[in-house]
């Protein structure tokens, strides 16, 4: 039996990303101005932001027109190679 493929991401698309990291006061806005770099114009109301129950991590949602997988693979490896991001989904 043959693997089903994935679905093909249709470009440029608004895309979300979510991403974890250790709670800081400035989290929010070192992942809103690396995303900033790789997809300009993101506006307040395409980011939310969510405490753990802890308050240990933070997630940050955002929303931003992807415009292909050259955009999305560097702009993942940038949040990764900070060392300040746990995970990127």
């Amino acid at each position: 039996m043959s693997q089903p493929e994935a679905p093909k991401i249709e470009f440029p698309c608004d895309y979300v990303i979510k991403v974890i990291g250790n709670a800081a006061p400035d989290f929010t806005d070192f992942v809103v101005s690396v995303v900033e770099h790789h997809a300009p114009g993101i506006r307040d109301e395409h980011v939310s932001v969510t405490a753990s129950r802890n308050g240990r991590f933070t997630s940050v949602s955002l929303t931003i027109v992807a415009t292909g997988e050259p955009q999305l693979k560097a702009l993942f490896e940038d949040l990764k190679a900070s060392g300040r991001v746990h995970m990127v989904l």
